[in-house]
């Protein structure tokens, strides 16, 4: 049962920063379990995600938007407006900022306009456990200088450092009103897209230095067995020949190992027996589609 509304608060916080600031991992941190990809490589995050948290008598959702940057293509300005407009939807947003690499470049691009965001700002310094103590107060300082923060965290995501400190401010923080979804979701995400999403992880983890950017993962097929298991068919989708002989490997051995990392992850999160058939189809300028980019829940920038 959820607890009677009028006791309860409830809001919704937007996750922002400049690519690799470390926003899914903070996110999946927070909520405890995995709700949206973490790879190495920049701009991963592609459409809004949401992780929903129950802490005491609050329910706070997260959204994890795209890394704010500058962007250079079509896909690249419909990821930045959609952070931005997810931001601006949000009761709160919290400014995620890598402590390692400070104030420079995009991070320092996205707290110069932060003036146009009304909501009320809250400073994460992440990656703290790698910049000595000095560093990390001259950093808060100029950012607190440059932008209004109503308050500022320094936390290490990876380690879970510092994270409870900002659950308990924002279940405070947030206005009273009922919980927006059941106590048990972590996630408004379905699982196919998820699904997706994970493989999508497990092809950029595995092919980082050689894939380009432009390949995205889609699941076609998913069927419940008898046996309880699920058969799950999904597309992966790059945009040339030479591409898609990088993603099956040698006698088919690299998509083999993607295909048997999504499916231990999926079969894990779905506690179900998983059968994962892997495609890739070459479709020349996806990037170019507006179905593609409905798929990813983003607007396609005319």
């Amino acid at each position: 049962m959820q607890p009677d509304e009028t006791a309860t608060r409830s809001g919704f916080v937007a996750l922002i920063g400049a690519p690799n600031a470390g926003k899914s991992t903070l996110l999946n941190r927070l909520v405890g379990a995995k709700v949206s990809i973490v790879t190495h490589k920049v701009q991963t995050t592609r459409a809004i995600v949401r992780g929903i948290v129950n802490h005491g008598v609050a329910q706070i959702v997260f959204v994890d938007t795209p890394g704010i940057f500058k962007p250079r293509r079509r896909l690249d300005t419909a990821m930045v407006t959609t952070a931005w407009g997810g931001a601006k939807d949000a009761d709160k947003v919290l400014v995620i900022l890598d402590a390692e690499r400070g104030l420079k470049g995009d991070a320092l691009a996205l707290i110069e306009k932060l003036g146009d965001v009304r909501q009320q700002k809250i400073l994460v310094l992440n990656k703290v456990d790698r910049v000595k103590p000095e560093t990390l107060l001259a950093l808060a300082e100029r950012a607190n200088e440059l932008a209004t923060f109503e308050r500022t965290f320094m936390v290490s995501a990876l380690t879970g450092s510092g994270c409870e400190a900002i659950l308990d401010y924002l279940a405070h923080a947030l206005p009273n009103g009922p919980w927006y979804y059941p106590e048990d979701q972590i996630s408004d995400l379905p699982m196919r897209q998820l699904a997706a999403e994970i493989t999508r992880e497990k092809l950029y983890l595995r092919l980082h230095q050689e894939l380009p950017y432009s390949s995205t993962v889609e699941t076609e097929k998913w069927e419940e067995k008898q046996d309880g298991s699920v058969r799950i068919e999904q597309v992966i989708y790059v945009e040339r020949d030479s591409q898609k002989k990088i993603v099956l490997g040698e006698k088919g051995q690299t998509i083999k190992a993607i295909g048997a990392a999504s499916r231990k992850e999926i079969g894990d999160i779905l506690e179900q027996k998983v059968h994962l058939f892997l495609f890739v189809k070459v479709r020349e300028n996806w990037s170019d589609d507006p179905e593609r980019y409905r798929e990813m829940g983003l607007d396609f920038p005319g």
